[in-house]
């Protein structure tokens, strides 16, 4: 069973305060992934565009996010950490953007879980993409770290 949106939302907000300052909202969390959004006036730059680093902390949270809600469903409460990560901007964000993270394939997940038990520790790695008006304005990919 899936937490609900405002006990996410809530979450990130009182663990991660950046998720707070930059206004992010929990969009969707379902068996298909995680959206979370963001508006552009706490995220402009001097280009009255998002600001780069706003786009890939949004990328790097709704991975996380993902990661972090998924392990509380199974009664897991690992430290989560992002190992590495990479994106690639495509176009400027002049509004409100997404990221969407999909949930990984059964296969991919299962084989993080298992080893998450058995070594206490599992890498996983996630692809984001951040939309604006539903046309993918940036892609990421980030490496995340389970430790119990």
């Amino acid at each position: 069973m899936f937490l609900s949106i405002a006990e996410v939302e809530n979450y990130l907000h009182q663990h991660i305060p950046l998720s707070k300052y930059m206004e992010v909202k929990v969009k969707q969390i379902d068996e298909n992934g995680i959206t979370l959004q963001a508006p552009l006036i706490p995220n402009i730059n001097h280009r009255s565009t998002v600001f780069g680093g706003s786009i890939c902390a949004l990328a790097i949270l709704s991975g996380w996010t993902l990661v972090h809600t998924n392990l509380q469903t199974l009664s897991l409460s690992s430290r989560i950490v992002i190992q590495r990560n990479s994106i690639e901007y495509l176009q400027p964000i002049d509004g409100d953007f997404l990221a969407f993270c999909p949930f990984p394939s059964t296969q991919v997940w299962q084989k993080f879980i298992n080893i998450l038990l058995q070594k206490s520790k599992s890498r996983i790695e996630l692809n984001v993409d951040v939309l604006k008006d539903r046309v993918k304005a940036a892609s990421f990919t980030g490496v995340y770290v389970a430790i119990n």
